[in-house]
């Protein structure tokens, strides 16, 4: 992927307000780096699928100098040949400011911020190969949704144990935005969570524009539970309307769905109020409603009839529920949480149960009080 390359030289401009000594949240020396991200970036996003090269696209169209690597050689050639991602984001024409790169050592030359933007299950991959080829972490800002498989860790974890355990240089960027609707322009709203005030403040700079509005909290755990999770709700939404069982057992499933990932995301140390967000109730309504969603396109299929294989094909991309149901159900088994919704979707995907007996197994469960989940929310 390249040889081994030297960091740039940080040129900060003269009139910039001084940097904090501390940052406030970790109260420890405010890193130079960070400043750098919201006042002279030059980001790099990993990943060539429709969510990097929206982030790619979004962020050079302001002029900002971008860097977008592409694993796939073939894809990243197209892509500098007629500047359009002819396989994920077809006639979006890329701004004159974004470099496209297949090497990874070539795509980090230069660059000060790293944005992640791969399928949850390379992040592993994709970080070792970065750090073996920096000499010093650079700060990274995640746009990647999911939990690990083998392990069951969400993004932080892995980030920590790969590539930097330094929080005050992770971020994570998640909230309702389709791809296709940001590279329009059409107004997004979506939040942005960092351990470090300095660091969610200068990414907020960088990621902010007029029809992209950005939100900061400081609740990484929960918008990455919430972003990973969303997307198994979707699946079930739209087996429930691939099965056409109304607009009641929609509502039913979301409401429901939305406690279950409140459940599991404050046994691992969220923050209940974070799944009233953007990042959660507002990213779950997105995936799980709408026709542009990969996640309720696979449930829909699935409500039909069609074996997951079959689904898979025809959908074409990524769709990271399939994974993450397996990982979820995995990980709740593990510390004791209870998903009903998940591990039915996970006796469906993975144990061959059909989605009749699968509906009424759920609508037998012991009716109880809704207010059970009150402790778990505060």
């Amino acid at each position: 992927m390249g040889c081994k390359i030297n960091r740039p030289v940080l040129n900060l401009p003269a009139k910039l307000p001084p940097l904090p000594e501390k940052d406030p949240a970790l109260n420890q020396p405010a890193p130079i780096e960070l400043f750098q991200i919201g006042t002279n970036p030059r980001p790099l996003v990993l990943g060539g699928g429709s969510w990097g090269s929206a982030l790619a696209i979004h962020l050079g169209s302001s002029g900002t100098p971008v860097v977008q690597w592409v694993r796939d050689p073939i894809l990243a050639k197209d892509i500098q040949l007629t500047r359009e991602n002819r396989v994920y984001l077809p006639g979006i024409s890329y701004p004159p400011s974004v470099r496209v790169e297949n090497l990874l050592g070539d795509a980090l030359d230069g660059v000060n911020t790293l944005i992640l933007a791969v399928p949850c299950q390379a992040v592993r991959d994709v970080l070792g190969a970065v750090s073996a080829l920096l000499p010093t972490p650079l700060p990274l800002v995640g746009g990647t949704k999911g939990i690990e498989r083998k392990t069951h860790m969400l993004v932080s974890a892995i980030v920590h144990e790969t590539y930097t355990d330094r929080p005050e240089f992770y971020a994570v960027l998640s909230g309702p935005s389709f791809a296709r609707e940001v590279v329009r322009k059409l107004p997004t709203a979506v939040v942005l969570a960092s351990g470090s005030v300095l660091l969610a403040r200068e990414a907020q700079k960088l990621f902010s524009g007029p029809s992209f509005k950005v939100y900061t909290r400081h609740d990484v755990i929960g918008l990455e539970v919430a972003g990973a999770m969303k997307n198994v709700i979707a699946l079930a939404a739209g087996i429930s309307d691939g099965m056409q069982l109304g607009a009641n057992s929609r509502a039913a499933l979301l409401t429901r769905g939305l406690a279950e990932m409140t459940r599991l995301g404050v046994r691992l140390g969220a923050q209940h109020l974070t799944f009233s967000g953007l990042g959660g109730v507002g990213d779950l309504m997105l995936t799980a409603t709408s026709e542009l969603s990969r996640n309720r396109r696979v449930g829909v299929l699935l409500g039909q009839g069609k074996p997951l294989p079959e689904v898979l094909r025809e959908v074409g991309q990524v769709a990271e529920g399939v994974p993450t149901t397996q990982s979820a159900f995995e990980l709740s088994r593990d510390i004791g949480v209870d998903l009903p919704i998940t591990s039915a979707i996970h006796h469906i995907l993975y144990e061959g149960a059909g989605l009749e007996e699968t509906l009424e197994s759920l609508m037998s469960r012991p009716s109880r009080s809704e207010e059970e989940d009150a402790p778990l929310m505060g």
